[in-house]
């Protein structure tokens, strides 16, 4: 099958690297889990899987840095859990109690080509098959139709999606991404094979002249 390629742009970005505890700081490129994000975001089906291929970074790397008012906590499940059983609970959190001030450093300014193809899951059924998927995705996709809004690692950080031809050349890399760049350890997806504790699985990539190849998710590459 031939990749579908989307041309995602956007202000801001945070694709956050999970070893920052309190203040959110991105990794330098978007991740192979939020690129999975937004073709998903256009067409997701519990028949069908995404794998991403490639990313093609169309914009030096920009930093910038914004300071956000954010909840200190969380609902617990618990909690949840003990007002469904009983039919009351407290389930309100104030924001004045516990509102918390934080920075984070995010991008600006980006653009990417994101390449992917789909495979069925076990969940498929007899009447489906991967070109009736391709069909609904390149519809949906021309037409600018989504579940949920695509977005750039945050929800509040909407992205702009167009659906690309795979033969489109791909505009020229800017000088500063000319080069190989190690990218050092970076969070490649979630694996939900027990669905009540996903495990983080990591790869190293490099970006050669602004394009990232994506190794498939059973490469030895992938670890986790």
């Amino acid at each position: 099958m031939q990749p579908f390629v989307l041309h995602v742009t956007g202000d801001f970005a945070c694709f956050t690297r999970p070893e920052m505890k309190v203040e959110r700081v991105s990794y330098d490129v978007i991740t192979p889990s939020a690129a999975r994000a937004i073709f998903e975001s256009i067409l997701w089906k519990p028949a069908i899987r995404w794998q991403i291929r490639r990313i093609d970074v169309l914009a030096p790397i920009r930093w910038t840095t914004l300071r956000r008012n954010e909840l200190a906590g969380k609902l617990s499940l618990a909690s949840v859990h003990s007002a469904m059983r009983h039919g009351v609970g407290q389930l309100a959190q104030y924001i004045e109690e516990e509102r918390q001030q934080r920075a984070s450093l995010l991008l600006r300014d980006v653009a990417y080509r994101l390449y992917a193809d789909f495979s069925l899951t076990e969940r498929a059924g007899p009447d489906d098959s991967l070109v009736k998927f391709a069909e609904m995705f390149r519809r949906r996709a021309s037409r600018g139709q989504c579940v949920n809004q695509p977005y750039l690692g945050c929800r509040e950080f909407a992205a702009d999606v167009s659906l690309t031809s795979p033969d489109q050349a791909a505009p020229p890399c800017p000088p500063a991404l000319r080069g190989e760049y190690p990218l050092g350890w970076m969070l490649y997806d979630l694996d939900f094979t027990q669905a009540d504790d996903p495990r983080p699985r990591f790869y190293r990539p490099v970006m050669r002249d602004g394009v990232i190849e994506v190794p498939d998710w059973h490469s030895e590459e992938v670890r986790g």
